[in-house]
């Protein structure tokens, strides 16, 4: 008995512990980005668009009529987002009445679907202090709230529990070395409770929370494989892309940085000595005036601009210099690098599958689990050097019909199998 008053005792001053850490690092952070703003553009967007966010929101509720039915979904970024999408769109469709608010804590994810046709209001998310999560819901009066993959806001999550409103957590993907089961982020594993249900990608992940006790999870798997297969429904038709491939072999590279670039232009030019008739489309990660103009200069080949049509079909090399094509663009493909994977981690490689093209990408691809099952049932390779890249492309090229078509086989049934994540979400929430 003791022994139980003791440990208890222990727990609840490391809960305290943990949330005065939680807030020194959240005032800290307001106070870097803040100082930061002074001189860089995306912490300038992110300070900026927090500015009176309250009266904004305020105003664009009342002008909206957003009440009633309300569901918040969060999203910390753009990538989060696409995850969220799905069901967003399959939820309002069903649901029509219902009033959806989106959130971002980026400025990468709010400035581009700032106007997401699929939500009654888009905000940024103020920071997370106890008083703003409280005034945030006691202004949107949510029925039900999604967070996307990794968002663990505490006051938030705290305020909804203490308010009973029902809080999921989606597409989320836990591994044993989180500070979730460490003992300074115990605060962060008890906020795992507060959720109403926990949507897990993996049995993995499930595994893993009911191990150490959690009842509130599911496994749904991931929405994106839901959100590739309905854009690669729609075979939205690219002139510009057609006139380009024309009757050659394409290889496409996706989301690529300057790390991938290097491998890719020096292993294209060893790759169109041996096949002329090859091309290749760059679609960069960064897209602004000087970053295209210097890679475009890198290329040692003909290259064009995708905005520059008249000089596109005859080029060997064709760099896109817009947004939202790169995902219809990759069914012109007969292989596909997906880029990130020599920086924070690659992007996503679905976009290419689904249309059951193989991928490749760099060693930094752990913590994504559709890049671990590619690879262990060979529809993706990693690659560390350019000589990698090289032999990833000459072996696709120069490979027999029958083991194009298994290979496609192969990835169709894997798509098809990770279908079905949107439905098994959105019926919860219904």
């Amino acid at each position: 008995m003791v022994f139980a008053f003791i440990q208890k005792s222990t727990q609840r001053v490391l809960l305290q512990l943990n949330m005065l850490l939680y807030n020194l690092g959240v005032f800290f952070y307001s106070l870097f980005i803040k100082t930061a703003s002074l001189f860089h553009g995306k912490a300038k967007r992110w300070v900026e668009g927090r500015k009176d966010i309250f009266f904004c929101m305020q105003k664009t509720i009342q002008e909206k009529n957003i009440s009633g039915c309300v569901v918040w979904f969060h999203c910390a970024s753009l990538g989060e987002f696409e995850q969220g999408r799905p069901v967003i769109e399959q939820l309002k469709k069903e649901n029509p009445e219902k009033k959806i608010v989106l959130t971002f804590f980026s400025p990468s994810g709010y400035e581009i679907r700032k106007d997401y046709e699929w939500a009654d209001a888009v905000f940024y998310l103020p920071l997370d202090t106890k008083k703003n999560a409280k005034k945030f819901i006691t202004l949107v009066k949510p029925q039900q709230v999604v967070f996307v993959k990794y968002e663990f806001w505490l006051h938030y999550l705290k305020e909804l529990k203490k308010q009973q409103i029902a809080t999921y957590l989606i597409s989320a993907v836990f591994r044993e070395q989180q500070h979730f089961f460490k003992w300074y982020g115990r605060i962060f594993f008890t906020s795992l409770t507060w959720y109403q249900t926990i949507f897990v990608q993996d049995e993995n992940s499930f595994k893993l929370l009911k191990e150490k006790g959690l009842k509130n999870v599911q496994i749904a798997g991931d929405t994106r494989f839901d959100r590739v297969f309905e854009i690669a429904q729609q075979k939205k038709e690219l002139p510009i892309i057609e006139a380009f491939c024309a009757h050659s072999k394409v290889l496409i590279a996706g989301s690529t940085w300057k790390k991938d670039e290097e491998l890719l232009l020096s292993a294209f030019k060893r790759i169109q000595e041996k096949y002329p008739n090859v091309k290749l489309i760059i679609a960069p990660h960064e897209i602004h005036a000087s970053a295209i103009m210097q890679l475009k200069n890198e290329v040692e080949v003909s290259c064009a601009l995708y905005t520059q049509t008249q000089q596109a079909a005859s080029s060997s090399v064709l760099i896109i210099d817009t947004i939202g094509i790169l995902s219809h663009i990759y069914r012109y493909g007969a292989a596909a690098y997906i880029g990130g994977g020599f920086t924070n981690g690659i992007h996503n490689i679905l976009e290419a599958l689904v249309y059951e093209v193989p991928v490749a990408f760099g060693p930094h691809h752990k913590k994504f689990i559709e890049a671990q099952e590619s690879l262990q049932i060979g529809i993706a390779t990693e690659i560390a050097s350019e000589e990698e890249l090289y032999s990833f492309f000459d072996t696709l090229l120069s490979c027999k019909e029958e083991a194009t078509v298994e290979t496609s086989k192969k990835i169709k049934t894997y798509i098809q199998n990770k279908l079905g994540a949107t439905r098994k979400i959105s019926t919860a929430l219904q």
